[in-house]
């Protein structure tokens, strides 16, 4: 990275991130909303370099996620905009950052863009990718007697509260014709659903990678269901229809959604290197962080019907489940501004 890039990329500090959180909470109570998609919007008109210099692009962040990364991919170099990284726990503050316009665009699982969808937020999806679920876990602890979902009945599982966790519980409820009644779903947050995990106050937890493999290496938990056959293994990035609006954030938005594909593509070829790093930034130890390359690989993808439809199940499943108040067309989430832009980087123009 050059010490000009070097000087422009940022990270929040955590009373920063606290004023940030409060401020998406603030304006999700004022009860304001807008359109949910712009998918067919006007795409602003290309910027200058001079203009783009500029742009200090606010980008949204789980642990170890983006800009790591980019960082380790080398995609992180020749910048022409600065950066400015905020970290969240999960996709649903992240998303709730995003319509507040405290961030511009951020990666989250497949599940939390159905929730804003639900709440008519003014995101959009921009960009995917795509895993084979095998690291998206219902975990249990080594010596728990449980051997099929349906032991957990009447037990206590933990959850972080519309992540792709929630879809995957759901969905494994469903298949082994179970109700979200007949289990006990206690909200929480990743780091509070390990804790739960360890010392008995939940039964269960479902998560995904590195916390899959970290419970697995650290406390010998046990993958009850995976989502691997189950889930739809995407993940999207997400941007503000506000800043997709503004012509020097959309061309920052398009070129870090060329970024991350790239990089994708990167960690799925060179995965000890990924590792290495993903060890280093959330210290880790090297044999979870393995597990975890090698285990929940993710490929860039252009958002095709095949994602629109296999996320159409899924939100019909969360309106039939009474998560959200009724289904509605995922299509009106998808922005297809950057598909082309996504399909020459990844060989499939």
């Amino acid at each position: 990275m050059t010490d000009r890039n070097r000087r422009r990329l940022r990270t929040r500090g955590p009373l920063a991130l606290a004023a940030l959180l409060l401020s998406a909470l603030l304006a999700a109570c004022s009860g304001a909303q807008a359109t949910t998609s712009q998918s067919t919007a006007a795409t602003p008109g290309p910027v200058s370099s001079a203009d783009l210099a500029k742009v200090t692009l606010k980008v949204g962040d789980q642990k170890a996620g983006l800009q790591a990364l980019l960082k380790a991919a080398g995609q992180d170099k020749d910048l022409p905009y600065a950066i400015e990284w905020s970290t969240f726990t999960s996709g649903p503050p992240l998303l709730e950052a995003a319509a507040s316009g405290a961030i511009d665009v951020g990666t989250v699982g497949n599940t939390p863009p159905i929730f804003a969808g639900a709440a008519k937020s003014p995101v959009s999806i921009v960009s995917a990718s795509r895993y084979d679920g095998k690291g998206d876990a219902i975990l249990v602890r080594k010596d728990s007697p449980a051997t099929t979902l349906n032991d957990l009945k009447g037990k206590t599982i933990a959850v972080a509260k519309g992540s792709s966790a929630h879809g995957h519980l759901l969905l494994a409820l469903n298949q082994a014709g179970l109700r979200p009644s007949d289990v006990n779903i206690s909200y929480v947050a990743p780091s509070d659903g390990y804790a739960a995990l360890k010392n008995g106050a939940a039964d269960a937890w479902v998560v995904w990678d590195p916390y899959t493999a970290a419970a697995e290496q650290e406390i010998g938990a046990r993958i009850l269901l995976s989502g691997e056959g189950l889930v739809n293994g995407l993940g999207f990035q997400v941007a503000s229809n506000k800043s997709l609006a503004d012509a020097g954030t959309n061309a920052a938005i398009q070129d870090i959604v060329v970024r991350t594909a790239k990089a994708y593509q990167w960690s799925a070829t060179h995965q000890d290197e990924w590792a290495k790093v993903y060890s280093a930034e959330t210290c880790l130890s090297l044999a979870a962080t393995t597990v975890q390359a090698q285990r929940s690989v993710k490929h860039p993808i252009t958002l095709d019907q095949d994602v629109i439809s296999s996320s159409q199940k899924l939100t019909d499943a969360l309106a039939a489940g009474g998560f959200i108040p009724s289904s509605f067309d995922f299509g009106t989430l998808v922005d297809h501004r950057y598909d082309a832009a996504v399909a020459a980087a990844i060989g499939k123009a």
